[in-house]
């Protein structure tokens, strides 16, 4: 059996929104599957969105389990890696408007937030 092979992001989505969404769907239009990791991170003022909001609010924008899977891991302070390790490691761009979108602003309610 051929296992499935996946682009991942990893993030707090914090609150998830149209610049999170922009990047995911770029990488769907590729054809490649994205799992997305959510880091759970303790509820504060810079993380107000407990783990059930945040994947409610990636699954109401992407309910396709078949191509779009979303798993919680634990807090991470880094992600580290050797060379070689089989795999890439991209940065995507998109157009400024996108990502001048600041969570940040999502939060203080200066840009719409997708629920």
């Amino acid at each position: 059996m051929k296992h499935k092979k996946y682009s991942l992001f990893v993030g707090r989505w914090q609150p998830f929104h149209r610049g999170h969404e922009a990047l995911i769907r770029k990488v769907l239009a590729e054809g490649k599957n994205v799992l997305i990791a959510i880091r759970d991170t303790n509820k504060s003022k810079q993380n107000p969105y407990n783990l059930s909001d945040r994947f409610k609010m990636i699954r109401k924008v992407f309910p396709d389990t078949k191509r779009v899977e979303v798993i919680s891991i634990p807090d991470i302070d880094e992600i580290v890696y050797g060379r070689e390790v089989g795999y890439k490691i991209r940065e995507l761009k998109l157009p400024k408007k996108i990502e001048k979108i600041s969570a940040t602003k999502i939060r203080n309610k200066k840009y719409r937030i997708i629920n």
